[in-house]
Protein backbone atom coordinates (compact mmCIF):
# COMPACT_ATOMS: atom_id res chain seq x y z
CA UNK A 1 0.00 0.00 0.00
CA UNK A 2 1.62 3.17 -1.21
CA UNK A 3 -1.23 5.62 -1.60
CA UNK A 4 -4.71 6.64 -0.53
CA UNK A 5 -6.02 5.04 -3.74
CA UNK A 6 -4.51 1.69 -2.68
CA UNK A 7 -6.20 2.04 0.69
CA UNK A 8 -9.54 2.84 -0.99
CA UNK A 9 -9.24 -0.28 -3.17
CA UNK A 10 -8.57 -2.43 -0.11
CA UNK A 11 -11.56 -0.87 1.65
CA UNK A 12 -13.89 -1.51 -1.32
CA UNK A 13 -12.74 -5.11 -1.66
CA UNK A 14 -13.24 -5.72 2.04
CA UNK A 15 -16.70 -4.12 2.07
CA UNK A 16 -17.72 -6.18 -0.96
CA UNK A 17 -16.60 -9.37 0.76
CA UNK A 18 -18.40 -8.56 4.01
CA UNK A 19 -21.51 -6.83 2.60
CA UNK A 20 -22.01 -7.70 -1.05
CA UNK A 21 -24.01 -5.19 -3.04
CA UNK A 22 -27.57 -6.37 -3.46
CA UNK A 23 -28.10 -4.62 -6.76
CA UNK A 24 -28.33 -7.90 -8.65
CA UNK A 25 -29.26 -10.15 -5.74
CA UNK A 26 -32.70 -11.57 -5.14
CA UNK A 27 -33.94 -10.77 -1.64
CA UNK A 28 -36.29 -12.99 0.34
CA UNK A 29 -37.72 -11.15 3.35
CA UNK A 30 -39.64 -12.97 6.07
CA UNK A 31 -41.87 -11.02 8.47
CA UNK A 32 -40.61 -11.81 11.96
CA UNK A 33 -42.66 -9.51 14.18
CA UNK A 34 -44.56 -11.04 17.09
CA UNK A 35 -47.54 -11.81 14.84
CA UNK A 36 -45.35 -13.57 12.29
CA UNK A 37 -43.47 -15.58 14.89
CA UNK A 38 -46.73 -16.62 16.55
CA UNK A 39 -48.06 -17.77 13.17
CA UNK A 40 -44.96 -19.88 12.44
CA UNK A 41 -42.47 -17.60 10.71
CA UNK A 42 -39.36 -19.11 12.35
CA UNK A 43 -39.67 -22.46 10.53
CA UNK A 44 -40.55 -20.59 7.32
CA UNK A 45 -37.35 -18.51 7.60
CA UNK A 46 -35.31 -21.64 8.30
CA UNK A 47 -36.87 -23.44 5.31
CA UNK A 48 -36.07 -20.51 3.00
CA UNK A 49 -32.45 -20.41 4.17
CA UNK A 50 -32.11 -24.18 3.92
CA UNK A 51 -33.60 -24.43 0.43
CA UNK A 52 -31.49 -21.54 -0.89
CA UNK A 53 -28.42 -23.31 0.51
CA UNK A 54 -29.38 -26.72 -0.89
CA UNK A 55 -29.88 -25.24 -4.33
CA UNK A 56 -26.62 -23.28 -4.17
CA UNK A 57 -28.33 -19.98 -5.00
CA UNK A 58 -25.46 -17.59 -4.36
CA UNK A 59 -27.30 -14.52 -5.70
CA UNK A 60 -30.07 -14.82 -3.08
CA UNK A 61 -30.15 -13.26 0.37
CA UNK A 62 -32.68 -14.34 2.98
CA UNK A 63 -33.39 -11.74 5.64
CA UNK A 64 -36.01 -10.88 8.20
CA UNK A 65 -38.00 -7.79 8.97
CA UNK A 66 -40.53 -6.60 11.50
CA UNK A 67 -44.24 -6.21 10.92
CA UNK A 68 -45.28 -6.19 7.27
CA UNK A 69 -48.75 -4.97 8.22
CA UNK A 70 -51.21 -7.73 7.41
CA UNK A 71 -51.17 -9.84 10.56
CA UNK A 72 -54.11 -12.03 9.58
CA UNK A 73 -52.10 -13.34 6.61
CA UNK A 74 -48.91 -14.25 8.50
CA UNK A 75 -46.43 -15.77 8.00
CA UNK A 76 -45.58 -13.45 5.12
CA UNK A 77 -42.63 -13.76 2.72
CA UNK A 78 -41.74 -11.03 0.24
CA UNK A 79 -39.56 -11.71 -2.79
CA UNK A 80 -37.66 -8.86 -4.44
CA UNK A 81 -36.18 -9.64 -7.84
CA UNK A 82 -34.20 -6.75 -9.36
CA UNK A 83 -36.16 -5.03 -12.11
CA UNK A 84 -39.45 -6.67 -11.14
CA UNK A 85 -42.29 -5.83 -8.77
CA UNK A 86 -42.19 -7.23 -5.26
CA UNK A 87 -44.20 -10.43 -4.78
CA UNK A 88 -45.87 -11.03 -1.41
CA UNK A 89 -46.61 -14.60 -0.35
CA UNK A 90 -49.01 -15.18 2.54
CA UNK A 91 -50.02 -17.89 5.01
CA UNK A 92 -46.68 -19.56 4.42
CA UNK A 93 -45.54 -22.93 5.73
CA UNK A 94 -42.18 -24.67 5.45
CA UNK A 95 -43.42 -26.62 2.44
CA UNK A 96 -44.77 -23.51 0.71
CA UNK A 97 -41.50 -21.67 1.41
CA UNK A 98 -39.50 -24.45 -0.24
CA UNK A 99 -41.86 -24.37 -3.19
CA UNK A 100 -41.44 -20.59 -3.58
CA UNK A 101 -37.65 -20.91 -3.52
CA UNK A 102 -37.77 -23.69 -6.11
CA UNK A 103 -40.39 -22.31 -8.47
CA UNK A 104 -40.13 -18.53 -8.11
CA UNK A 105 -36.54 -17.86 -7.16
CA UNK A 106 -34.77 -20.73 -8.93
CA UNK A 107 -37.34 -21.25 -11.70
CA UNK A 108 -38.42 -17.62 -12.22
CA UNK A 109 -42.12 -18.52 -12.13
CA UNK A 110 -44.33 -16.77 -9.55
CA UNK A 111 -46.44 -19.18 -7.49
CA UNK A 112 -49.61 -17.16 -8.03
CA UNK A 113 -51.91 -19.22 -5.82
CA UNK A 114 -49.78 -18.43 -2.75
CA UNK A 115 -49.68 -14.66 -3.27
CA UNK A 116 -51.57 -11.98 -1.39
CA UNK A 117 -53.65 -11.35 -4.52
CA UNK A 118 -54.96 -14.92 -4.46
CA UNK A 119 -55.69 -14.72 -0.72
CA UNK A 120 -57.73 -11.54 -1.07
Amino acid sequence: MKSIEDLKKIREATLEAVCPREGNAVRVVVGMATCGIAAGARPVLAACEDEVGKRGLSNVTVTQTGCIGVCRLEPIVEVYVPGEEKVTYVKMTEEKARRVVGEHIAGRRIVTELTIGAAE
